[in-house]
Formats: structure tokens, sequence, C-alpha cells
């Protein structure tokens, strides 16, 4: 029998059209809401994620977008 998963963090978030898009078609094929794929996907990290080329993705996303400054973390424009 499954166990319930607690979600005790609560944040708001930001997403692309893209990623946004990705996390739909990933909750249509699984079954589970956003909250539990995200879990999903950055406590499994490890396991199918390359580390050269995620730290790859991260640079090349800085190098385009830049990366907030202390006090800006979490901000967003709108």
């Amino acid at each position: 029998m499954a166990r319930p998963l607690p979600l005790p963090v609560r944040r708001s978030m930001n997403l692309t059209e893209d990623a946004f898009t990705r996390l739909r078609g990933l909750s249509a094929r699984y079954g589970l809401g956003n909250n539990y794929l995200l879990v999903v996907l950055l406590e499994q990290l490890d396991q199918f994620a390359d580390p050269d080329k995620l730290d790859a993705a991260f640079r090349d996303f800085i190098a385009i977008y830049g990366a907030p400054t202390s006090g800006e973390k979490g901000k967003t424009d709108d």
C-alpha cells in the first residue's frame, strides 16, 4: 500500500512556458501533480543527470541570463 508523502515546504515559483509544458507532459504520463514531479526530479537528480552535463547546462543558463546577486534570489520582474 502506498504511503502519503508529506510536502511541508510550500513555495511559489515561476516557470518558462517550455518548462511548464514539460511538467504537464510528465504529469500526464505518470499521473502525479507538479509538486510530486519536482520532488522526484530534484531528490533523484543524481540518478539520471550527468554531473558534467548538468554543470554545463547551469553555466550556459548563467551565461545567457546571468545569476541573481545575493539580494535578488527568488525575485521576479513581475
